[in-house]
């Protein structure tokens, strides 16, 4: 990983390191080892959020590696189509027309399919570039390949903001 990214497992690594550093220092006496441990941990904490933020702007994600992605278009579509089929229910209960209000009803429920069809392609995607990325990465530093190994980052970075764009959305509509 290059110094510009935040990983969430070095977050964690941190984080214990941290906990056992100021545990051993309540343990020893040392004030010094455990506000040293204690700010370890606070660090991990806040670079484990900071790994996790993710920006949305309409149909684009943004992270903290840099990486901006597009959503799949699934999710677009279903949320016009979500938006019109509320629409028409509510133009059908106002005019009393049972046809317009159930047709409405069913292009809203498609529309949630297509958007949850959208975001599940893009949180598959986002975990298998990631993946792709972080053994890429590290077979091209086994074989000092650096224009390989910045590739490899790259991939993991689009994959890492697909899968928190995704995963923004998922708890946006679950709250």
């Amino acid at each position: 990983m290059s110094d510009k990214n935040i990983s969430t497992l070095q977050s964690y690594i941190d984080s214990a390191t941290g906990t056992v550093q100021s545990v051993v220092g309540s343990v020893m006496g040392s004030n010094a080892d455990k506000n040293e441990g204690k700010a370890k941990k606070d660090k991990a904490q806040l670079e484990n959020e900071a790994s996790h933020a993710t920006a949305k702007l309409g149909p684009y994600s943004a992270s903290s590696s840099g990486a901006v992605t597009k959503d799949d278009p699934n999710r677009q579509e279903g949320a016009w189509n979500q938006t019109i089929g509320s629409a028409k229910e509510a133009v059908g209960g106002l005019i009393g027309s049972e046809d317009l209000k159930r047709a409405g009803a069913q292009q809203n429920a498609e529309g949630k399919g297509q958007e949850a069809q959208g975001q599940l392609n893009d949180f598959g995607s986002g975990i298998a570039n990631r993946v792709s990325g972080a053994v890429g990465g590290a077979v091209a530093g086994i074989t000092g390949d650096r224009d390989a190994q910045a590739a490899a980052q790259e991939k993991h970075d689009v994959g890492k903001t697909q899968q928190r764009g995704a995963e923004a959305d998922i708890q946006k509509q679950n709250a």
